[in-house]
């Protein structure tokens, strides 16, 4: 029943507003707001939405989450998974929302949008929170493969080794290079915390019996066509945080220290980019900082706003 309702609230939402977003608030409109931007592409915000939003809400903000077009609970056969897409959605809802400024989090790839949204319309974000946020692609994907290249060096394993090899050869700005890599990344633990704790492991397990863990929906053929339609689909947005910085908008970076598609070294040029009183890494945490580090998130959250 309670998926059926949710289904009938998607078509209701688009239907009304004339695009295929699945959007919901959280907390007060009187509050701070906060537009999260999840992952991707092919992502959803359903981990975020099922463990994170209400919390936070109850910190003070209006947080609003959101699929983008195409993606997860958005529906769309039509989308075309482009940046200029993604800041249509978003423009939506500040329109809908009556938003004159929000802050905007941006998780993994959503920082990208983030940052290129912030870029484009510096006028309507008054913070941008990097969440485990990719900021310089091609140095992660060297990350990945270079760091698994020196462990199975070390643990002379050739087949892994050619395994390896063969990713590196691919075509640096296409789909299948990006999915390989994160592939590696994955099946070699790089986005799970070291340690869960107990209170980690009760968030991923109630979410995975919770609705949103039953609508993680993922479209497979979004990163298809993101490469396809979008030109900027390997890019470093670094100088365009300075750009963002210089012009007043303040930067915000939190990461796990243990999140393996981040090496030191990227990890210390975004703490220098944001400063070091806008820079936190939480201990005993990947990918997915919200869970597996949620108190120490919501904290800094709280203390930064």
């Amino acid at each position: 029943m309670k998926r059926l309702l949710l289904i009938s609230f998607l078509i209701l939402f688009s239907f009304m507003n004339g695009q295929h977003l699945y959007v919901k608030t959280y907390g007060n409109k009187a509050n701070k707001a906060l537009i999260f931007i999840h992952g991707g592409p092919s992502g959803n915000a359903t981990l975020f939405e099922g463990t994170t939003a209400q919390k936070l809400a109850d910190k003070g903000f209006y947080v609003l989450v959101y699929d983008r077009r195409g993606e997860g609970r958005s529906v769309d056969p039509n989308a075309t998974f482009t940046y200029e897409e993604a800041f249509q959605d978003l423009n939506t809802i500040y329109k809908d929302e009556h938003l004159k400024k929000a802050i905007i989090m941006g998780h993994s790839f959503g920082g990208l949008v983030a940052t290129l949204y912030t870029e484009k319309y510096p006028e309507r974000v008054s913070a941008l929170v990097l969440t485990a946020a990719l900021f310089s692609q091609q140095e992660t994907y060297d990350h990945i493969l270079n760091s698994l290249t020196k462990k199975y060096t070390d643990n002379l394993n050739q087949e892994m080794l050619s395994k390896i090899q063969a990713v590196a050869q691919l075509d640096k700005n296409s789909a299948d290079y990006r999915k390989q890599c994160y592939n590696l990344a994955g099946e070699n633990g790089y986005f799970k915390m070291p340690n869960p704790t107990e209170a980690s492991k009760k968030l991923y397990q109630d979410y995975e019996t919770s609705i949103f863990g039953k609508t993680n929906i993922r479209n497979k053929n979004a990163p298809l066509l993101f490469y396809q339609n979008e030109s900027r689909n390997n890019i470093d947005t670094q100088p365009v945080l300075r750009k963002i910085k210089e012009n007043g908008i303040p930067i915000y970076a939190i990461y796990g220290k243990e999140d393996g598609v981040f090496s030191t070294k990227q990890l210390h040029s975004i703490e220098t980019i944001a400063g070091q009183n806008h820079f936190v890494l939480l201990e005993n945490c990947s990918h997915y900082l919200f869970v597996d580090q949620q108190n120490q998130f919501l904290a800094q959250l709280k203390k930064w706003f």
